[in-house]
């Protein structure tokens, strides 16, 4: 049965209405303060629950919330205050909590929120677990909601907990003293971080986007407008630059040149290094269907196997753990460092292609020979959502597009899980190409199932 509340990265809406409305959040930390309780082991007696935000208006106030009900079933909430989704998950994994709660909607506007929750291992619950929560939840029973959020305060000290971890990521021989780095914070979890951890390290740090008023979080910044980063990397002569989101688990770069380097570049950077240390598992690098044909043939020239999963970082976790791999990632900038954390971190992105750029030179040299194939996506409304081999001008295009195209382009055709949407992605070497396919392909949904 499909799940009512959680969605593939926790409960997600509006502040103030169903599901974050205040009845609902205090019965989501009353569900996960009884099932924790539930379990056997010592810390379930009183079982210690850390709860971090990134810096939404919203936040104090859904924190207070879901401490009230994790209170009220016995947990102990302890409060992180403004954190990054990753340093939740790093400090419950080694601080010997039984889970955290993230208040954060990521990359979204001010205006969303969300609640994320980590299992003592620093990594998501399972669906199973996530569905019993759900339907404790839903069942609306146990004690009447408070009057009023808890009041929380933030410990400082798990903040230097989690940034010595960051230091700790550091490659060998990497030195960042007199290296100047661009860090666009997104008026996120990062703002106060970020900066501290680079300059800690010697880095001559430009910080940008790093002053949060609760309104202004990735407001025409971060990873998903990182044109003020490139700008000021090139303006200051940066060595590097770096373009968190609202909760950093995700970083986009800039060269010393101002290109951008989107994870695709993180991930052969990273695993060419890895690679030559002989420290990648297998070596094979984990992606999605929506990596750059480009990245998977640089990577079969370097001798390293490339796997892709649908996308979501929850497939690309599930895939590097069912085969051994430590290296993996997404387009968007969440990459996975399997032997440093158990999620996506940004920050410790950051270190390691900071610790690159100081060890072998800049990005540009690094990533000299990766070729971007061009790419289109579109989307097209539908009114019904039948198997696409059933539609026969649609299938017609498709066979005749990847003819065609040969093993000079991708062809990538399937609906979206949560809209009633078509998405034709086209990758190839002209872009004349892509145009072209896309162009068919779109035309043809639209004539057989268009809204």
């Amino acid at each position: 049965m499909a799940k009512k509340l959680f969605g593939t990265d926790g409960i997600r809406g509006i502040p103030g209405e169903y599901p974050l409305d205040d009845a609902t959040l205090d019965r989501a930390g009353q569900a996960l303060g009884e099932y924790l309780r539930s379990r056997p082991g010592a810390l379930a007696a009183r079982p210690r629950v850390l709860i971090g935000r990134d810096t939404r208006e919203s936040g104090p106030h859904i924190a207070g919330r879901i401490a009230r009900g994790l209170a009220a079933a016995g947990a102990e909430p302890v409060s992180a205050g403004v954190l990054t989704t990753p340093g939740v998950a790093w400090l419950v994994n080694r601080e010997d909590f039984a889970a955290g709660v993230v208040i954060s909607a990521s990359h979204n506007p001010y205006h969303d929120n969300g609640v994320k929750l980590f299992s003592s291992s620093g990594m998501k619950f399972p669906d199973a677990v996530e569905a019993q929560l759900e339907d404790h939840i839903l069942s609306a029973k146990g004690a009447a909601p408070p009057s009023a959020a808890m009041h929380l305060n933030g410990d400082e000290k798990l903040h230097e907990d989690y940034l010595d971890g960051l230091r700790e990521a550091v490659l060998k021989g990497a030195r960042f003293a007199g290296m100047k780095i661009v860090l666009d914070c997104a008026n996120g979890a990062a703002s106060k971080l970020a900066p501290r951890l680079f300059r800690s390290l010697g880095a001559n740090v430009v910080a940008i986007n790093d002053a949060p008023d609760g309104r202004n979080i990735n407001a025409g910044c971060g990873s998903l407008h990182p044109e003020g980063m490139q700008a000021s990397v090139v303006k200051t002569r940066a060595a590097l630059g770096v373009a968190f989101d609202g909760d950093a688990d995700r970083a986009i770069f800039s060269s010393a040149s101002g290109k951008l380097v989107d994870g695709d570049g993180v991930l052969l950077a990273a695993g060419r290094y890895l690679h030559s240390v002989h420290k990648l598992k297998g070596g094979v690098i984990v992606g999605t269907t929506m990596a750059n044909l480009g990245l998977e043939r640089a990577l079969e020239k370097a001798g390293l196997k490339f796997v892709r999963t649908a996308v979501g970082d929850r497939y690309v976790l599930e895939e590097m753990q069912r085969i051994g791999a430590n290296l993996g990632g997404e387009q968007s900038g969440h990459i996975l460092f399997l032997d440093d954390a158990t999620t996506g971190d940004g920050m410790l992105t950051a270190v390691k292609i900071a610790s690159l750029v100081s060890i072998s030179g800049p990005l540009d040299g690094l990533l000299a020979d990766l070729k971007i194939f061009p790419q289109k996506i579109v989307n097209v409304r539908v009114q019904s959502k039948p198997s696409l081999d059933s539609l026969p001008e649609v299938s017609r295009l498709l066979t005749e597009a990847e003819k065609a195209l040969g093993d000079s382009g991708r062809i990538i055709l399937r609906y979206s899980g949560t809209e009633p949407l078509a998405r034709v992605m086209v990758e190839a070497e002209r872009e004349e190409d892509v145009r072209r396919w896309t162009d068919s392909l779109a035309s043809a949904l639209r004539s057989s199932i268009g809204a």
